[in-house]
């Protein structure tokens, strides 16, 4: 069995005792407060530069969007009770929109490599849902392509100062600053190790997006239990990008690449859940701890299929990249965001969200039937 982050193991591999989600497993910081009002900072500052320089507001992060796509997620019957909670708690299918991007806060030529991320709504999904959320009938998962997050939370407020200190860089300065750091990554990758800094600023291998296996990388409840959420390319034609390269020699290399591919395909991805067994080395509150997949490997508890379709044309863009946010806490009760990096991320996300919609004019809402969404 390969050692790869994320490879899925046999449903009679699924732990027998994954340990009960308790509330106690959340220990807020005595500073988490100044820690999120960092954050939140650094984003609003993000926000307004992009929005000056564009004349029209875009996320604080994953502000480019790289193809948007409708599928339909697929439940087994045959989950075992700890793997089928929450939303997998019964066999069914489901609407979904997927929504591929990278992580800057800014619109970047592709030639700047950085860290690819997919963010996927599950509609029509009834169920107790969080306080103030009673109405809302999806669930979201926001992913990106590393198995855990780049550092704790201070940690991350302090990388995100730089990054805002870049945003409104000018473009070649980007581009060079890309090169060098996809070299410098390469360097390193060969002597066994990364740089989550060196991606972020541009040193992200020139990996193809649909290639990509993704990670929730911080936990969320999985009813009963605590889980990590990963979603890998399973049919012949998306496993073949896997570890390939693109060449980002235009401005829209990664969108061509998904548009051209869904042209001719279609794509079939596993949702996979990872228990965990144990605090000590499977914590909630640092995010940037992989967890040991020998202790608890990932499970597939769903498949989410998408037919051949244009992967980016102006009604999709307007219903999906425009009309929708995504995030980890549009969910059901069951599927709580658990740790410091998802608290942090409810506030942000709802106020770039709430930017966007005030300065571009466009409603930003749940969508509650799947019809609003083109094809």
């Amino acid at each position: 069995m390969s050692n790869t982050p994320g490879t899925p193991r046999a449903v009679a591999d699924a732990p027998a005792s994954p340990l009960r989600y308790d509330p106690s497993v959340e220990t807020p910081e005595a500073d988490e407060a100044e820690t999120s009002e960092s954050i939140l900072d650094s984003m609003r500052k993000i926000r307004e530069k992009t929005f000056q320089d564009y004349g029209r507001a875009v996320r604080s992060v994953h502000a480019k969007s790289h193809g948007v796509l409708k599928g339909e997620l697929e439940i087994p019957a045959d989950l075992p009770p700890v793997l089928a909670q929450g939303l997998f708690a019964r066999p069914g299918r489901y609407p979904a929109v997927l929504r591929f991007s990278t992580t800057p806060g800014d619109i970047l030529d592709d030639t700047v490599s950085t860290p690819r991320g997919v963010a996927i709504k599950i509609l029509n999904v009834r169920g107790d849902r969080l306080p103030g959320a009673e109405e809302e009938t999806t669930q979201d998962f926001v992913l990106v392509n590393g198995p855990a997050f780049q550092s704790g939370a201070k940690a991350f407020a302090g990388n995100l100062k730089l990054l805002e200190k870049t945003t409104d860089t000018l473009d070649r300065t980007k581009k060079v600053l890309s090169t060098v750091s996809r070299g410098l990554e390469h360097l390193i990758e060969a002597f066994g190790g990364e740089s989550a800094k060196l991606k972020a600023l541009g040193g992200h291998p020139a990996t193809h997006i649909l290639g990509e296996t993704f990670f929730s990388q911080a936990a969320l409840r999985w009813g009963d239990h605590i889980a990590k959420v990963s979603v890998a390319p399973v049919s012949p034609e998306l496993v073949a990008l896997t570890g390939t390269t693109v060449s980002l020699d235009s401005p829209t290399a990664l969108r061509d690449a998904v548009v051209d591919f869904f042209h001719r395909h279609g794509g079939v991805w596993e949702i996979r859940a990872q228990l965990c067994t144990d605090l000590e080395t499977m914590p909630v509150e640092d995010a940037s701890v992989l967890w040991p997949e020998d202790r608890s490997p990932y499970i597939c508890v769903g498949r989410i299929t998408v037919q051949p379709q244009d992967a980016w044309s102006d009604s999709k863009v307007a219903a999906i990249d425009e009309g929708l946010s995504f995030s980890p806490w549009h969910c059901l009760a069951a599927h709580r965001p658990l740790g410091v990096i998802m608290r942090l991320r409810r506030k942000a996300y709802e106020m770039s969200a709430q930017f966007r919609a005030t300065h571009n004019g466009h409603p930003i809402r749940e969508p509650k039937v799947s019809d609003t969404i083109p094809g």
